[in-house]
């Protein structure tokens, strides 16, 4: 595998570390994580929240920061929050519907 590729497993991997305080799902497997960009050795992030008033907004944004910054090879972290497209809950994967009994 090359770097590039090593690389962007281990900063999903990290992401998959990251959860919302109130819910025990990750935030990829919840479908917050709308895109992963790696330039050189940066990696900007956008992301959305389940609300616009999501009280734990500043804690999921440092936790990114602190653990996809731990990956070699990454030295900074921008994380985007947006809101287009809203979120629903049809951005969840499998496992999280099932963990959530959405399903």
């Amino acid at each position: 595998m090359n770097e590039f590729l090593e690389i962007e497993e281990q900063v999903l991997k990290m992401l998959k570390t990251v959860f919302d305080p109130e819910i025990p799902v990750n935030i990829y497997d919840l479908g917050l994580i709308y895109k992963v960009d790696i330039d050189g050795t940066t990696c900007n992030i956008d992301m959305t929240l389940t609300a616009p008033s999501c009280p734990a907004a500043d804690f999921l944004v440092e936790d990114i920061r602190q653990k996809v910054s731990s990956v070699d090879g990454i030295d900074t972290v921008n994380v985007n929050i947006v809101f287009e497209p809203e979120w629903t809950k049809d951005m969840m994967s499998e496992e999280a519907k099932l963990e959530l009994g959405f399903m």
